[in-house]
């Protein structure tokens, strides 16, 4: 069993990144620096797996704190991205598991649906896509979507998404042809015709 106590912190793990490994030991210029690289890959992700712009950002500070929480743990047996995106989807899911908690008690409120500013790297033609199929993804039932979005945009298996979400492998691939049935139909009806 690997330790991740102190004295694991320490100790360089072969294969990893030097940023990282530099993160994990607790150099705070590297953390800062290792964080301010990841957060579009987090807003992205939590965009993707949440209905609305209102909860982005309180649930990618949470994920940061989680990767901060967790970097001791990060072995360097997968690619970092991968174990990001993991932690990400954990604390995304949490955060949704403990709102429709919270929901239930005081009872729904209408979702702030905030413009996004476009990135000056991002060419206006994927900005204008990725706002579309985000939008899109806003009208597919929360199941389906959670599954699509660890299956095509995460790339893991249709295993790895079962195990995930501790959901039986078949349900997900339900899910997942369900959603995609949904989106297909949805951009269709927005675009007067088929794609």
């Amino acid at each position: 069993m690997t330790s991740t106590g102190p004295e694991a912190i320490g100790r360089a793990r072969p294969g990893v990144d030097p940023r990282v490994q530099a993160a994990i030991q607790g150099r705070r210029e590297a953390t800062e620096s290792l964080l301010m690289e990841l957060l579009p890959r987090v807003r992205n992700l939590v965009r993707y797996l949440v209905r609305g712009d209102g909860d982005v950002e309180d649930i990618s500070q949470e994920s940061l704190i989680a990767l901060i929480r967790g970097l001791p743990s990060y072995r360097g047996e997968g690619p970092f991205p991968s174990w990001v995106d993991r932690v990400v989807a954990r604390t995304t899911f949490a955060w949704l598991k403990r709102a429709r908690g919270t929901e239930a008690r005081r009872g729904e409120e209408e979702a702030l649906d905030l413009v996004s500013v476009p990135s000056e790297d991002a060419p206006p033609d994927e900005y204008v896509h990725r706002r579309r199929m985000v939008m899109l993804l806003d009208r597919v039932p929360d199941e389906q979507r959670h599954a699509m979005v660890l299956h095509h945009v995460l790339g893991m298996s249709v295993p790895e998404v079962a195990d995930e979400l501790g959901i039986p492998f078949e349900t997900i691939r339900s899910r997942l042809r369900l959603g995609r049935a949904a989106l297909r139909a949805l951009a269709t009806g927005e675009e007067g015709g088929p794609r």
